[in-house]
């Protein structure tokens, strides 16, 4: 594991703190007045899914955590109507026989982007699955669109459809069902139309 100086932590980066893995959402060094500079941080524990704010000052540092990549093949969820929970069941790389589940404080809303038999990311922190990683963009079918009203397609209005997913998103007017969209996932929002 590297040593961090308190500059050197920054957004993406992962660090270990209390012995608990945190990626860094936020970071702003600065200096107040006469005094040294320090490092305002928004970090959230990659374990427990908990955001807290950390300072850090010149002469502190941190261990980068030591986050290995998997991969991990989501199968299908199951979602228990008595206590409102779901499940979400994956296979190790294509292997179906190996399965296992990953709870939903790991994957947090990310699942929304996810589809059947999908392959994606996982983080591994001392041998345990701890989060997932998704691409910035996906592609996903709609399925689910209400018609455009002719005459109004050139105002720039939006409607909501529903992807393949069950995501929903606020595309342009001229959005059918059944056509693909890229859907960037840091912002939940349409980017393009690939194909109908």
């Amino acid at each position: 594991m590297s040593v961090l100086n308190y500059n050197e932590i920054k957004e993406r980066k992962y660090i270990v703190l209390d012995g608990d893995p945190y990626e860094v959402l936020d970071s702003h060094v600065f200096r107040k007045q006469q005094r040294k500079p320090v490092n305002q941080t928004k970090l959230r524990n990659l374990i427990t899914g908990s955001v807290r704010q950390e300072t850090f000052h010149s002469a502190d540092t941190v261990s980068e955590a030591d986050l290995q990549h998997g991969e991990a093949t989501f199968i299908f969820k199951k979602e228990n109507k008595k206590d409102d929970s779901v499940e979400y069941w994956f296979c190790e790389g294509n292997d179906r026989s190996k399965r296992f589940e990953l709870d939903s404080s790991i994957v947090g809303d990310k699942m929304k982007f996810i589809k059947e038999n999908k392959t994606i990311e996982t983080l591994i922190f001392n041998e345990q699955i701890i989060g997932i990683q998704i691409p910035i963009k996906v592609e996903l079918k709609v399925i689910e669109a209400a018609p455009a009203v002719k005459g109004n397609t050139a105002t720039g209005a939006t409607k909501t459809v529903t992807l393949e997913t069950g995501l929903e998103v606020n595309v342009p007017l001229f959005i059918e069902e059944g056509e693909v969209l890229s859907i960037n996932t840091d912002k939940c929002e349409y980017v393009e139309r690939v194909k109908g």
